[in-house]
């Protein structure tokens, strides 16, 4: 009983959803395709840098040249 009175009052926070959002995800196709029309380039090109300089949001689109 007490577990549970604590989970109730447990603050949730959006920590877990800005890490998210820092993130590419290479395989999920529809993240590839929004940082490729965010950045103009093909998916291709998108997923070449994920690979190259893994899956920081800000490393990519460096290496895409925004």
């Amino acid at each position: 009983m007490r577990r549970s009175r604590w989970r109730q009052r447990k603050k949730k926070t959006a920590r877990g959803r800005k890490q998210d959002r820092a993130r590419v995800a290479g395989g999920q196709k529809y993240e590839v395709g929004y940082e490729s029309k965010k950045t103009g380039r093909s998916a291709s090109a998108v997923k070449k840098a994920v690979k190259k300089v893994g899956n920081s949001r800000k490393r990519v689109e460096k290496r895409l040249g925004r």
